[in-house]
């Protein structure tokens, strides 16, 4: 079993910057983060193997998103600059303890999710 918690959403301009964390206990092969507007469908935004610390990013975030590691919190974290509105959404830690799930970008823990929303 995996518990998740995040924290770290607010407020921010356009062209800010906001960082996440993810707070995990229990094993998992891979993290990941995704987001969700109401109406639409959820959407992945990157993820993360403890194993290598592998990462992989949707489109849209690529060269302005990062995910990372960082001891001295126990956290994984989500680092997002250049915000635009369109980035506005609940964004969730998920987590998988299996490889073939990660491979196949579905998750089986989930927190509550930390409102991020960029006005313009």
């Amino acid at each position: 079993q995996v518990q998740l918690v995040e924290s770290g959403g607010g407020l921010v301009q356009a062209g800010g910057s906001l960082r996440l964390s993810c707070a995990a206990s229990g094993r998992s092969f891979a993290m990941a983060w995704f987001r969700q507007v109401p109406g639409r469908e959820r959407g992945f935004v990157g993820s993360f193997t403890w194993i290598g610390g592998n990462t992989n990013y949707e489109d849209s975030g690529k060269g302005r998103f990062t995910i990372s590691r960082e001891y001295a919190k126990n956290t994984v974290d989500l680092e997002m600059n250049s915000l635009t509105p369109e980035d506005t959404a609940v964004y969730s830690c998920e987590a998988t303890a299996r490889e073939d799930r990660w491979i196949r970008n579905e998750y089986d823990y989930w927190g509550q999710g930390t409102q991020v929303t960029v006005s313009s």
